[in-house]
């Protein structure tokens, strides 16, 4: 029987090899901004449950999604949204067989992440200014 410490195993990959990529990191963000959603999904039906549950049940959430902090909660939210739909738009662009190669991979990445954050910028300018 061999000695196992004598026996040579191939290593995996980790975090000290490879080098962060847009595309790496787009991925990462996708999952977070995923888990994200769940949780502000929970703060919608909140929302939705103190608007049938009465005034002033209703009051209270509007105070708190009102607050600065509330605020910011709610345009996370939104750009959590946005990222996670323009990061699906690249994964169903993907399960067409298309935008494989390098530089559609990483312009799709910039595009996602721009999209996002310009996306979410003007609906809260729309928003701000409606009001």
């Amino acid at each position: 029987m061999a000695n196992p410490k004598l026996v040579e195993r191939p290593l995996s990959p980790h975090l000290q090899i490879y080098r962060p990529m847009l595309t790496m990191m787009m991925s990462i963000v996708h999952r977070i901004t995923g888990m994200a959603l769940y949780g502000g999904t929970l703060l919608l039906a909140w929302w939705l449950v103190a608007a049938a549950s009465g005034p002033k049940a209703f009051d209270t959430a509007q105070w708190v999604f009102g607050s600065w902090i509330g605020k910011l909660v709610l345009f996370g939210y939104t750009w959590a949204l946005l990222h996670h739909m323009f990061g699906g738009i690249r994964h169903f662009v993907w399960d067409m067989g298309r935008g494989f190669e390098h530089p559609a991979r990483e312009y799709s990445a910039r595009a996602a992440l721009a999209g996002s954050i310009v996306v979410t910028i003007l609906i809260w300018l729309v928003a701000m200014l409606a009001r």
